[in-house]
């Protein structure tokens, strides 16, 4: 059935786009994708400067969400990069993934990459390690806020930043399904666990100091709060709206022309949910090696052609949100 999936994407990619415009879709810039990262850092330095400069409820609050959906855009970086399509060099994909994209959510890409590599095969299928994201809706107006809360008081992302770190030790099998599966520690001695931390930890560990020195030296060092702050909360609630988005709600989940949800994203949507064109996904399945910043002219050339006829395109985020609420108990 994965096999089958596979298939089906190359076969209809063809059927949509040239030889020459497949080649021009898959071609990387090295200028675009440095401006789209710094674009990502520039904001996240913006959200610091207004809650250092104008440190008042109004501005935290404003920061926190800002800093969570450009946490969603490290994750993004970690994503694309993992995919070796954003920048020619498979080395400088790896180096800036890891050092502007996972580390500094403490996450990896060598890990993050077999993982993910498993959802693309088997989208919707019973394999699709993702399946847990995407599952539970349309839910009820109450149970939607009680995720939303959890989200964003921090419990959510409690659970997911300890299940990150222990996955990055060893101690759990690496997965962002939110389901934690223990590994056996029992033929490894307690130095050899304790390196292997070490060794897994460094990376993001390392990351995240020099985040804080950079906040240290400009004299504003409880600013770090924020970044961890945004990790255990409005990062969680960014998160959920944009795995929603992307597969849930969809007519045949393992039908590989309607599982995947393409949603066109505002202004503030592209901050919180939709950094580096993540909205284009139907797009990025399609042609998975296509460079993010050459998502949006693919989506042209799809719409026109009569792609969308079958497959699923929603207008904004506020809509994906409302699809998920139903007004009586799911049963």
């Amino acid at each position: 059935m994965a096999e089958n999936h596979l298939k089906w994407y190359n076969k209809t990619l063809h059927e949509y786009l040239s030889n020459d415009e497949i080649k021009l879709l898959m071609q990387k810039n090295n200028v675009k994708a440095l401006l789209e990262i710094a674009h990502t850092w520039l904001w996240i330095a913006f959200a610091f400067f207004i809650a250092g400069m104008w440190p008042n409820p109004f501005t935290i609050i404003i920061s926190l969400f800002i800093i969570g959906g450009k946490q969603l855009a490290c994750a993004i970086i970690l994503h694309d990069c993992s995919h070796d399509s954003v920048f020619t060099s498979r080395s400088l994909n790896h180096f800036v993934g890891n050092w502007l994209g996972a580390y500094p959510i403490f996450n990896d890409v060598d890990k993050y990459r077999p993982y993910h590599t498993q959802h693309h095969i088997n989208t919707g299928l019973n394999d699709d390690p993702d399946v847990p994201l995407t599952e539970g809706y349309p839910t009820t107006r109450i149970s939607m806020t009680r995720k939303f809360l959890r989200d964003l008081f921090g419990l959510s992302g409690l659970k997911s930043l300890l299940g990150v770190i222990f996955m990055q030790m060893g101690f759990v099998k690496y997965a962002l399904n939110g389901k934690a599966e223990r590994l056996s520690l029992k033929d490894k001695s307690l130095s050899e666990i304790i390196l292997n931390a070490i060794k897994n930890m460094a990376g993001p560990i390392a990351a995240n100091v020099i985040l804080f020195g950079i906040l240290y030296a400009f004299g504003k060092p409880w600013l770090y709060l924020l970044w961890i702050g945004a990790l255990l909360t409005t990062y969680n609630f960014c998160i959920r709206v944009r795995s929603m988005a992307e597969h849930s709600m969809v007519d045949d989940l393992q039908n590989p022309h309607k599982n995947t949800r393409t949603t066109y994203a505002n202004f503030v949507e592209r901050i919180l949910f939709a950094p580096h064109h993540v909205n284009y996904h139907s797009e990025h399945h399609l042609c998975m090696g296509a460079p993010s910043y050459n998502l949006p002219l693919m989506h042209q050339l799809l719409l026109q052609r009569g792609y969308y006829k079958e497959g699923t395109l929603e207008k904004n985020y506020l809509s994906i949100v409302k699809r998920a609420i139903v007004s009586t108990p799911v049963v």
